[in-house]
């Protein structure tokens, strides 16, 4: 059952990592919820500690993840219309089959939206640049948390490598 468990939270830890460019799935909670599931195994003991502090990392991060894109866009004069195209952009930008896709999407994302909003083509840029600024910071940070979670998955399973797989 413990190689079940570990399997269904390596699946889950990979989704995290997926989910920290998605703006669908939160990326650090669900890498949290693959390290608690590894905790649930039998053979590695349960360290409260370590799930409490890594599950208030995950959830400051959830917070942050709302807050820094506003702030870039907000830094840059852009609106809810830059953060929305963004979002959309990102989304087009990963079922586009071009190197880049979630790059150039977001931006462009947020540049659409933003002209929608407004009429002058240099204030909907320049504001379309803070939307993607926040939402490239956002994701960074995404990211490295869910990297550094599934390093601390690699190490608790290096640990425990003899008593997990002792046939």
């Amino acid at each position: 059952m413990d190689i079940v468990l570990i399997i269904i939270a390596a699946l889950i830890m990979l989704l995290g990592i997926i989910g920290s460019f998605l703006p669908i799935i939160p990326g650090p909670l669900t890498s949290w919820l693959g390290l608690l599931i590894l905790h649930l195994t039998e053979t590695i003991p349960t360290n409260t500690s370590f799930l409490i502090i890594t599950a208030i990392i995950a959830i400051l991060i959830w917070v942050l993840d709302y807050i820094i894109p506003a702030l870039g866009t907000k830094r840059f004069g852009g609106t809810r219309y830059g953060m929305i195209g963004t979002s959309i952009g990102l989304i087009i930008g990963l079922i586009a089959p071009i190197p880049g896709g979630i790059i150039i999407g977001s931006f462009v994302g947020a540049l659409i939206g933003e002209l929608l909003n407004k009429n002058d083509t240099k204030a909907a840029t320049k504001a379309a640049f803070g939307s993607f600024i926040g939402f490239l910071t956002s994701t960074f940070i995404k990211f490295i948390v869910t990297l550094i979670y599934l390093g601390l998955f690699i190490g608790i399973l290096w640990d425990y490598k003899q008593a997990l797989f002792q046939f």
